[in-house]
């Protein structure tokens, strides 16, 4: 199934990286634009490599220039870089951390099963990143993929690695991130084994892995000797374990904004066909009332709160042409039968749609609406791990914006090169 290599990884020189918290960024997909304006005050962060702030073109001078500046090192070794993230979540106690390794694996188009998506992609951020790939042939960061060991197999290893850390440092989420490397070209070997039996969820970077699926597409075809082992057919992958406890999925909330005519009252009334509803005195309690409910879900206006359930009668109605596993997900209840038969949003419009925009925070979902930035909001249930490999597995994938990977991984601890010759090993290292 997935084939995964170990990476000779280019990584800030000895000076540099003792800052590395200067020279860490945000994923492109979630910084900030006041993020962006204090990181590229710096000339050597990460955020660079990842969202250039002028074309594509540049960038590529700018990487030759840190190659050839020293300013970037390519590690003699290849290595399985082991990666942890200590984090806590708001309102609990409870200290977490989420065991992964990072390596590249290869390319695999969707038809082959072996890389399963949960969601779908927008073609401008895949073009996007595709082009910025083609004028580096650099991962300037890695996706996120899970991978299913009940066994914990590779646990050991990782927990004795991250006792000699590359870098320790806070991020801008508050997390703790820990990095290490394993040398060990017999351990090395074991992830690899490991890894040759199971297929890969991808849980995060949907439009840098789709790039790299174009790019490997689009030079096997100028390739008349391919083999599969180009380096062209490689992506950079954070790699992590379904079973663990610390792998946290955190809910995604929607807020309808400027509905034409919009009436709460008439509103709450059509609501009523599908739903029971029931009145919330302090909507700051709404979470906590619908958790762990199924087809439960909070419901946010500006004078009041409620919680709302399927009526188990009218789910049978749902018209949409989805498997079991896709319609009877929390999120696809919601998506018919509040969006669509009560709102009047499409499915097919339902991902881009200017009325809808979605929020992780619940306390600025509550500030939002009580302000008047919009109309309503329903407040949801997070995508458990099982939901998620059963979506996957049926081939389908689930409604827009419905799971939340915590935390983040960064960009700029390290980074991995396609260009042929940065791709591979010595012969001296054995791979």
């Amino acid at each position: 199934m997935a084939e995964i290599k170990p990476i000779r990884a280019w990584r800030y020189n000895r000076e540099l990286s003792q800052n590395i918290e200067q020279l860490t960024s945000p994923l492109f997909d979630v910084v900030s634009d006041r993020q962006r304006e204090t990181l590229y005050k710096n000339p050597y962060n990460s955020i660079h490599l990842s969202v250039p702030l002028h074309a594509n073109g540049e960038v590529q001078k700018l990487l030759n220039r840190w190659k050839y500046e020293n300013v970037i090192e390519q590690d003699q070794l290849p290595g399985i870089y082991v990666y942890y993230q200590y984090f806590s979540l708001t309102g609990s106690p409870a200290a977490y951390v989420r065991k992964g390794f990072i390596c590249h694996i290869k390319a695999y188009h969707w038809d082959e099963k072996v890389v399963l998506r949960h969601e779908n992609t927008m073609p401008g951020s895949v073009n996007d990143r595709t082009e910025l790939l083609e004028k580096t042939l650099l991962n300037a960061s890695p996706t996120h993929g899970l991978y299913t060991d009940t066994a914990f197999e590779l646990e050991s290893y990782m927990d004795e690695s991250i006792l000699s850390p590359l870098y320790e440092t806070e991020d801008y989420q508050g997390v703790r991130e820990v990095l290490s490397v394993i040398h060990d070209a017999e351990v090395i070997r074991k992830f690899m084994a490991s890894l040759a039996d199971k297929a890969i969820i991808l849980a995060d970077g949907h439009h840098r892995y789709e790039a790299s699926l174009a790019y490997r597409r689009q030079e096997t075809a100028k390739n008349p000797h391919h083999t599969g082992q180009e380096a062209y057919n490689y992506h950079l992958m954070y790699l992590t374990n379904t079973e663990a406890h610390d792998l946290q999925i955190l809910p995604t909330h929607r807020l309808v904004q400027n509905l034409p005519a919009f009436d709460a009252a008439a509103f709450l009334q059509k609501l009523s066909t599908y739903f029971t509803i029931q009145e919330v005195e302090n909507p700051y309690d709404v979470a906590e009332i619908i958790a762990g409910k199924k087809w439960a879900f909070g419901l946010l206006l500006p004078e009041s709160a409620y919680k709302l359930r399927l009526k188990p009668e009218v789910f049978p109605t749902i018209s949409w042409k989805f498997p079991p596993e896709v319609k009877d997900l929390d999120l696809t209840v919601l998506h018919y039968f509040a969006l669509y038969c009560t709102l009047g949003i499409a499915g097919k419009d339902q991902r881009s749609d200017e009325h809808l925009r979605y929020s992780r925070n619940f306390t600025e979902c509550i500030t939002q609406v009580r302000q008047g930035q919009a109309q309503c909001a329903f407040v949801t249930n997070a995508v458990s791990m099982e939901e998620i490999k059963q979506v996957c597995a049926s081939g389908y994938t689930l409604p827009p914006k419905s799971t939340y990977f915590y935390p983040k991984v960064i960009c700029g601890f390290l980074f991995s090169s396609i260009q042929p010759d940065e791709f591979k090993a010595p012969t001296y290292s054995g791979f």
